[in-house]
C-alpha cells in the first residue's frame, strides 16, 4: 500500500466538543442530544437527524452561521486529537506511506485542522472540494490525490456508510475504526466486516499492516 487517507470526525478529531456545541447553542442537554445521536447511529440515518430530532423545523446552514457569527462556531485544538493520531500518522510517513485527510467537513474546519501541523501530505475537506461522501465524486477525487492506483490506497474511517461501503464500491482497500458511536455500534456487523479488508481498535495498528 502506498498511500493512506483519513476519515476525520471519530477517526481523527473526537466529536465531542462539536455535539456539545450544538447542544449549548440550541439550550438542550448536552446527554439528550448525545443519546439522539446515539439513535440515529443505531436507525442508519444521517447524523445530522440529531439536530432535527431536537428541532425538527431548524435550518441547519442557517444556524451554523448564526453561531459562526455570535463567535460560537467551529473549534479544535491538540485536545481534540485522539492520543494515537500524531504517533500512528508520522509512523506511516517514516515507512515512506502518503497520508492523506480528506472528510465531510467545512472549509473552516479544514482551515483549523491544518493549523495543527499534523504528519501529513495533504489535508482536504468536502466542503472545499464541493462534494460530499458517500458521493461517488468525493472518492473519485480521493484517487486523484492519493497518487497511487486504487488497490494500493486504503481509507481509513469509522463509519459503514460514508466510508467503508463507498471507499470499497469505488475500489479502495479499508480499514474500519472501532471507534466512536457509529465505529463502535457496527463493528460486529457482519456486512461491515466482510466489506472491510481490516477491522481496527487503534491508528498504530495501520503500521503493521503496511510492514506486512
Amino acid at each position: 500500500m502506498k498511500t493512506m487517507v483519513f476519515d476525520i470526525g471519530e477517526t481523527l478529531v473526537r466529536d465531542d466538543r462539536y455535539w456539545a456545541s450544538w447542544a449549548d447553542w440550541l439550550d438542550a442537554p448536552r446527554h439528550t442530544l448525545s443519546a439522539l445521536v446515539g439513535a440515529v447511529v443505531a436507525q442508519g440515518r444521517d447524523n445530522a437527524d440529531a439536530l432535527r430530532f431536537l428541532c425538527p423545523d431548524i435550518d441547519i446552514s442557517a444556524e451554523y452561521a448564526a453561531r459562526e457569527a455570535a463567535g460560537r462556531g467551529e473549534y479544535l485544538d491538540e485536545t481534540d486529537l485522539y492520543p494515537d493520531v500524531r504517533p500512528a500518522l508520522a509512523r506511516l510517513r517514516e515507512l515512506g506511506v502518503r497520508v492523506v485527510i480528506a472528510g465531510n467537513q467545512t472549509p473552516k474546519a479544514g482551515e483549523l485542522l491544518r493549523a495543527l501541523d499534523l504528519p501529513a501530505d495533504l489535508v482536504v475537506m468536502s466542503g472545499e472540494w464541493g462534494v460530499a461522501k458517500p458521493s461517488p465524486q468525493f472518492f473519485a477525487r480521493v484517487i486523484e490525490v492519493a497518487n497511487a492506483a486504487p488497490h494500493e490506497t486504503v481509507y481509513v474511517g469509522d463509519h459503514p456508510a460514508n466510508d467503508v461501503y463507498p471507499a470499497r464500491a469505488a475500489g479502495l482497500r479499508t480499514a474500519h475504526l472501532r471507534r466512536g458511536p457509529w465505529g463502535y455500534y457496527w463493528a460486529s456487523d457482519p456486512d461491515v466486516r466482510a466489506a472491510a479488508d481490516w477491522s481496527i481498535l487503534s491508528l498504530a495498528e495501520l503500521a503493521d499492516l503496511v510492514r506486512e
